[in-house]
């Protein structure tokens, strides 16, 4: 199980992009390969800041962040399928 987490903050407009690109992708993929949550870095600062987020959005996977700003859809399913091998 693939474990994904979007980084965003209140009022950010591209940070509503990715949580919207990443549910479509999901739902594409399987949902019981991929689980998803919305991390509020106001809220959860310290974890944000533990994996190196320093603005929003960002994207992890599995603990690691692998996308600093917002990735094309392309980028985000081609960086997901490789991790569904």
């Amino acid at each position: 199980m693939i474990k994904v987490e979007v980084f965003s903050s209140p009022g950010c407009g591209k940070c509503t992009q990715a949580k919207s690109m990443l549910k479509t992708i999901v739902e594409e993929m399987g949902q019981g390969r991929i689980t998803w949550r919305d991390v509020n870095i106001l809220e959860e600062m310290d974890y944000a800041v533990e994996l190196g987020v320093m603005s929003s959005p960002a994207i992890a996977i599995d603990g690691k962040l692998v996308f600093s700003s917002l990735p094309s859809s392309d980028k985000l399913r081609t960086e997901l399928s490789k991790r569904l091998v």
